[in-house]
């Protein structure tokens, strides 16, 4: 995985003055776009998209002490106008490309090298699933992409969901885990846009190939699943499990991610306000050689 990583780093940087998509970058580690992102959050604490902008605007920086022009510049690492690549300089640098220029005073910011460290004996709880193929059922948005806190989007998206709804979400559920789950797709691929969004469901696991309408759905085939369970304080421990998914058990357990969709569900403790219970499954196949 660390190979791939790194690899993936090399294609960012072969291409910084391209407009590049996301998927070009994920395929070469062989997970989805989406999955990709969430891996790629977990190990740095930022997003891919920041990770571009600032590398993209740390070699503009020394373009421009080299004695390139603004507008050269702008258009080289793939700003639309020379007014959107001042505005961003300005943010990210603090000057103006015109002062940066004049004044020699430039800003790096380094490209990452993944390297494998060791850390405390910490243990996860998994366990590994086999399952047939199914189907997601339920009522999906183009949400806002967001890995810390709670989601808005997807509260006014779960609101949403109709008495009829959730009556034939009931009767479609018949797939374990037999839980309201939340599973995304399609993110945004490109880098132009400070935010991305993707498709957000809410909805069950299911069998039945008749699916209500005002209901969308979205096959699965068969594979194997790493289930992660945890409780506590919600989002933040999922979330905290999420990263650990892909900073630790990742590195050192005997399978890999596959190319598909994770999925969650939660379970909100009544009896003590803000705890949950949630599992995380996670797409995965054995390592190859």
């Amino acid at each position: 995985m660390l190979k791939k990583l790194n690899a993936a780093m090399d294609y960012i940087e072969a291409h910084l003055e391209e407009d590049f998509r996301l998927e070009e970058v994920a395929a070469g580690v062989g997970i989805s776009d989406l999955s990709f992102r969430q891996l790629f959050y977990a190990l740095t604490g930022m997003t891919l998209q920041e990770y571009v902008k600032n590398r993209r605007l740390s070699e503009a920086s020394g373009a421009l002490l080299r004695g390139c022009s603004v507008t050269d510049t702008a258009y080289r690492y793939g700003y639309q106008s020379v007014d959107g690549f001042t505005r961003a300089f300005r943010r990210w640098s603090g000057l103006l490309p015109s002062e940066a220029a004049r004044t020699r005073q430039g800003r790096t910011f380094q490209r990452l090298n993944f390297i494998v460290t060791v850390q405390g004996g910490d243990t996860m709880e998994y366990r590994i699933v086999e399952k047939p193929a199914f189907r997601f059922a339920g009522v999906s948005r183009r949400v806002p992409m967001q890995f810390e806190g709670v989601n808005e989007a997807i509260v006014r998206l779960a609101e949403s969901i109709t008495p009829g709804q959730r009556e034939e979400l009931r009767r479609l559920r018949d797939t374990a885990p037999e839980e309201i789950v939340n599973v995304s797709w399609d993110s945004d691929s490109g880098f132009r846009e400070e935010r991305g969004e993707l498709t957000h469901m809410i909805g069950v696991l299911t069998s039945q190939t008749d699916i209500g309408a005002g209901l969308d759905s979205k096959e699965m085939p068969a594979l194997l699943w790493a289930v992660f369970p945890c409780e506590g304080a919600f989002p933040a421990v999922m979330q905290d499990t999420m990263a650990r998914i892909y900073s630790q058990w990742l590195v050192t357990a005997d399978y890999e991610l596959a190319d598909s969709l994770s999925f969650s569900f939660t379970r909100m403790d009544a009896a003590v306000p803000g705890q949950a219970y949630s599992e995380i499954w996670v797409p995965v196949r054995e390592k190859r050689c």
